[in-house]
């Protein structure tokens, strides 16, 4: 049965795991597939082409996990590869962009509303265009934190320097004071106390992961893609990295101890041109 395939979930790397960690909370029966791309990140320097080409090379290998959804669990992969695989996949693809830019329309005050994210996501403009869609009066202010990507990598999040880093950065708020902030990158949500500090308590954080998870879950239940055969499976995870750093952070995160992770060499991923047609059937 098809309902019982499980969730595909991708990003750069760990911060993909915030949004599985919502997918667990808010979808308990479904079981997950994610692959983090270690060993190519980050994601957020690289010329657009070559993060498409990277997501389209991993979308194709949990295609083969049998997935009956994709979420892109990474602003940079959104950004770059959401259109693309939309259109080419037979199975319903959901993007962190829209979701987040959404509910920070939804809860802003003021309408001034702000994104950190990684230089790839900031010049993408992808949040600024999806939120000016939303609402054309708001004013939008972009700031890329590439260096928040790499402390949560290195599973320095809880380090008591990285306070004062997240501080410094988020300076710039000071002169560009906004009411609600979008936390643009998957990543973020593991600083999340930091961020809290830095900006204070009259700003509204938004995780767009969160609301993706939400997105995800209501387009399952009108496809009737929602498993409802109670055959969950433990989540399955694959790094193109080292498995023991991943391990650690994933367990940290997810407070599970027993965690399934796999190493996938980069070598092994499905190349661009070998995804399978739109008209393709992934049932079991």
């Amino acid at each position: 049965m098809m309902t019982s395939q499980p969730i595909g979930f991708l990003d750069s790397g760990v911060g993909g795991l915030t949004v599985v960690k919502e997918a667990l909370k808010q979808l308990p029966n479904e079981s997950i597939v994610f692959l983090g791309d270690q060993a190519r990140l980050p994601y957020g320097p690289r010329p657009t082409e070559e993060v498409a080409h990277f997501v389209q090379q991993i979308a194709g290998f949990l295609l083969d996990q049998h997935i009956k959804a994709l979420v892109l669990a990474c602003n940079t992969a959104t950004a770059a590869a959401l259109p693309i695989l939309q259109a080419k996949l037979p199975i319903p693809v959901v993007g962190v962009i829209d979701s987040g830019s959404q509910t920070a329309v939804k809860v802003s005050t003021g309408q001034r509303i702000g994104v950190i994210a990684t230089e790839g996501t900031i010049k993408s403009h992808a949040y600024q265009r999806a939120i000016s869609n939303l609402s054309p009066n708001a004013s939008i202010e972009g700031l890329a934190c590439p260096e928040f990507v790499t402390v949560v990598e290195a599973g320095k999040y809880h380090a008591p320097q990285t306070d004062q880093l997240v501080d410094d950065q988020l300076r710039y708020f000071k002169t560009h004071p906004v009411d609600t902030l979008i936390l643009g990158c998957t990543h973020f949500p593991l600083l999340v106390d930091s961020i809290r500090k830095a900006m204070g308590p009259s700003v509204t954080l938004v995780d767009s992961g969160v609301e993706t998870v939400s997105v995800i879950k209501q387009l399952l239940a009108d496809e009737q893609l929602l498993n409802t055969d109670g055959a969950m499976k433990q989540p399955q995870f694959y790094t193109t990295g080292d498995v023991d750093s991943f391990t650690a952070i994933a367990q940290d995160w997810l407070q599970m101890t027993e965690l399934n992770v796999q190493h996938v060499p980069v070598e092994q991923l499905t190349e661009y041109g070998d995804l399978k047609p739109k008209e393709s059937s992934y049932e079991a």
